[in-house]
């Protein structure tokens, strides 16, 4: 496996776990890579007003480039922040507004793809704190 392979689902796993931090809504992380061939992973989250997408956004972004990711090749969406689309090639964040996602359902659309854990055990969280 290359390991570029390898660094895409972690990259995944510290922007969902930055959103959550942000209180993002029902945050997935999809395993696209077998079925799409332009990205590996979706991170896909939502925010209840645009306030909240853009600070999701921001942490996400932040979080990524702490753990060694750099920033986004391409970022969309950010001015009126119903759907702010994070590309970093190897994944892509997808942060909706409520109302956006449930339209969009992009979990409907990529429903036969697997699902990456990101959630961290409650024993290791609070070990950290």
């Amino acid at each position: 496996m290359r390991a570029e392979a390898l660094v895409a689902p972690r990259l995944a796993v510290v922007a969902a776990r930055a959103a959550a931090s942000k209180k993002a809504e029902a945050t997935v992380v999809l395993d696209v890579g077998e079925v799409l061939v332009i990205t590996d992973a979706f991170v896909i989250t939502s925010g209840s007003n645009p306030r909240q997408v853009r600070t999701i956004a921001e942490e996400v972004e932040a979080a990524v480039k702490r753990a060694g990711g750099g920033g986004p090749l391409r970022t969309e969406g950010l001015d009126d922040a119903r759907w702010v689309l994070l590309d970093y090639g190897d994944f892509v964040v997808h942060v909706f507004l409520d109302e956006a996602r449930a339209y969009y359902d992009l979990e409907r659309l990529w429903g036969d793809v697997p699902r990456l854990s990101w959630e961290e055990p409650l024993a290791a969280a609070a070990a950290r704190h």
